[in-house]
């Protein structure tokens, strides 16, 4: 089995930015990627320095993946599906991939992430990050005055229209799955003039090809229009199973607690970074904490290499 110094889970946005950090620091690193992910799904990220028009994921993903390569960095295409700790701190952990390989290191970087819950609507994914959003602090701006549908589930999808009112007084908020609205915010939408649709969604309406989002075609035949869309469902599936099998800590709702200066999670030498951790789930913050991580699993490196040169010198003498 080949021998690695780290082993990154998740080839999106933080595990490409920690896989660069290591390369750099000449590191033996393995990147192991299921080929899909969060980043894989959006078309186009406007807030990002560099990127005034707009970059997609996959080809953040393919550049990513060139720059760390030419730094030595190594790339599998298997999902891991289970993972254990070696012994004690230091002694490594073992992941073993659907492909039924198994990777060897003595440290880890989760870098799973998250999926977006989302009924399967025909041009629905062709539209995301172009015309349809999920994040209000990463894209509500390019709603601004624009009719906007919020395709959502009850207090997800309200509050989301309710967060915003603020970019437009266009808004239509539409209850696919008639979940229950709590009282509270279905004050707000009434408060802040937000039409307010109870029904579900037939299917998404846009220009073949383009991702021009249109609006919406609803089971009862309806037909409403708009230019722009978010999505809120609630229940997005976080990625953190292996966390899970190796004994960190998580929150209530999955997310990896991890030490803020470090990024390392409550077992030593196991790291997470990007959306499966708990932050604002934006994709600089997501190529920080990739960094961030990889500087301090850079520092755990070099110190089991001393202790294991020291070692060396005391069995010699």
């Amino acid at each position: 089995m080949e021998q690695y110094d780290s082993l990154i889970v998740g080839g999106g946005i933080a595990g490409l930015q920690a896989a660069i950090q290591l390369g750099r620091y000449e590191h033996r690193v393995l990147v192991l990627d299921a080929g899909y992910g969060r980043s894989t799904l959006c078309k186009s990220y406007h807030n990002l320095l560099g990127w005034p028009d707009g970059v997609s994921g996959d080809e953040l993903r393919r550049l990513g993946k060139l720059q760390a390569e030419k730094l030595g960095v190594s790339f599998v295409i298997d999902e891991v599906v289970q993972a254990v700790n070696k012994g004690k701190p230091g002694d490594g952990f073992e992941l073993w991939g659907k492909s039924g390989k198994s990777y060897e290191a003595p440290t880890v970087l989760l870098a799973t992430g998250l999926m977006d819950r989302m009924p399967e609507l025909s041009k629905l994914k062709a539209c995301l990050g172009l015309t349809v959003y999920v994040c209000p602090d990463c894209d509500g701006y390019e709603i601004r005055n624009r009719q906007t549908i919020v395709m959502g589930s009850g207090d997800a999808g309200a509050g989301m229209a309710v967060k915003l009112s603020d970019r437009t007084d266009k808004l239509i908020y539409v209850n696919h799955g008639h979940r229950v609205i709590s009282k509270e915010l279905l004050e707000q939408l009434r408060q802040k003039r937000i039409t307010y649709v109870l029904e579900d969604i037939q299917e998404v309406i846009a220009e073949e090809g383009q991702g021009a989002f249109r609006g919406v075609l609803l089971a009862n035949g309806e037909r409403i229009e708009a230019e722009r869309g978010f999505i809120a469902f609630g229940g997005n599936e976080v990625k953190s199973d292996l966390a899970r099998q190796l004994g960190a800590e998580r929150m209530e709702n999955r997310h990896i607690m991890t030490d803020p200066r470090s990024k390392m999670t409550s077992v030593p030498f196991l790291w997470a970074a990007g959306d499966v951790g708990v932050h604002a789930e934006q994709v600089t913050i997501a190529m920080g904490e990739g960094a961030q991580a990889a500087i301090w699993m850079n520092k755990a490196l070099t110190m089991l290499k001393e202790e294991a040169n020291v070692n060396r010198v005391i069995v010699r003498s």
